[in-house]
Parts: C-alpha cells; sequence; structure tokens
C-alpha cells in the first residue's frame, strides 16, 4: 500500500465517521438515559434491551474504526445491561468513559 493509498484510506474514513456523528450522538444519549433510569430503578425493560443492543453494535463497531478502548468499554456497558436487573452504578460512569474515548460530548 502507498502512502498515497493510505491518505485515501484515512480521508475515507474521517468523512464516515463525521457523516455518522448525528447517529452517534443519538446513540449514546440513548446509552445515558438508560444509565440515568438504571440509578433510578426505573430502567423499563424495552430500555434495557434497546440500549444493549446499541452497546453491542458499539462493541462490534469500533474497533474497526481504531477505538479499540471503545471497544472494550462498549462490552462492558453490554455485560451490565444483558443482565437483569441492569443494575450498576458503574454504567453511568462508564457510558462517559465511552463519550471521551470517542470524543464526543
Amino acid at each position: 500500500m502507498t502512502p498515497n493509498d493510505e491518505s485515501k484510506i484515512d480521508a475515507l474514513l474521517a468523512d464516515l465517521w463525521e457523516r455518522g456523528l448525528p447517529l452517534l450522538r443519538e446513540r449514546l444519549n440513548l446509552l445515558d438515559r438508560a444509565a440515568a433510569a438504571a440509578d433510578t430503578g426505573d430502567l423499563s425493560e424495552g430500555l434495557r434491551v434497546e440500549a444493549a443492543g446499541i452497546a453491542h453494535k458499539f462493541a462490534g463497531s469500533l474497533g474497526m474504526l481504531g477505538y479499540d478502548r471503545g471497544t472494550e468499554i462498549a462490552r462492558r456497558i453490554e455485560q451490565i445491561l444483558s443482565a437483569s436487573p441492569a443494575v450498576s452504578s458503574r454504567l453511568g460512569e462508564l457510558v462517559r468513559e465511552l463519550r471521551e474515548t470517542l470524543r464526543i460530548h
């Protein structure tokens, strides 16, 4: 692979990331809502399942974009949310850590 090819790939990945930011923010916001609901004991089954699905998607895709740490965090979030009931004081902390890792605030 030539440096020019690498440059093109980097530009393509940056463009994909930028176009995907609105959806990433939306998904992170849903994880925030799930964490807040879990903290108060009001996490509905539907929100828990939806949030676990989002965490699963993050776990599967972030590594391909070079966010290996994000994949690890998303897996931990998914594990917490896959347990029923999903009660963990770490859930909100992990979602904040995922946001910081992805630099999405």
